[in-house]
């Protein structure tokens, strides 16, 4: 296990280690908006235990929010909320058999009283900011670091419709 801090808020696991180019956006995310997390490779089926100790270590550690990325049958997630009252996001990742349909239907097909929120197909970034969300409830200078990362994300849109239309010659369709 890895961990950014002492106390981590945020607890990632992936189901294998070609999961962490993927997986590499969310801890990006996090980085950015300063939000301590662990990490661990752990898989729902090959490593159950290790599973199951690294969300009682988690938790005991101060982690309030689980992130779960997995392909294929995608049981990660499910397993880390049977074993948490703590929100859980599952990231169905795309895998060699569906571009990701098998492990997006795994995710948001929770029987009744095990829920997990899913995001898209190798949705990391998503992930990352519904567990920022979530923390940021509790935590308004979270929440002030994301309203600044979202107008970071609308003056990164200005400037690429100033640069088309530079490129376009100021001759856009519908520009006022």
């Amino acid at each position: 296990m890895f961990a950014t801090g002492p106390a981590p808020r945020v607890g990632v696991l992936m189901g294998s280690r070609s999961d962490l180019p993927t997986v590499r956006k969310a801890l990006e995310v996090l980085d950015d908006l300063e939000v301590p997390y662990a990490v661990t490779i752990a898989s729902a089926h090959r490593t159950p235990q290790r599973v199951t100790a690294f969300v009682a270590d988690a938790e005991a550690r101060g982690v309030q929010v689980f992130i779960a990325a997995a392909g294929g049958a995608a049981h990660l997630a499910g397993v880390v909320a049977a074993h948490t009252l703590k929100p859980v996001i599952g990231i169905p990742l795309k895998a060699w058999a569906t571009d990701g349909l098998d492990a997006l239907l795994s995710t948001v097909q929770m029987p009744g009283g095990v829920p997990v929120a899913a995001v898209a197909v190798d949705g990391a970034v998503n992930a990352a900011l519904l567990a920022a969300r979530i923390l940021a409830l509790q935590d308004p200078d979270l929440r002030r670091r994301l309203e600044e990362h979202r107008r970071r994300q609308a003056a990164a849109v200005e400037e690429a419709d100033a640069l088309l239309a530079g490129e376009l010659g100021g001759e856009k369709a519908g520009r006022p």
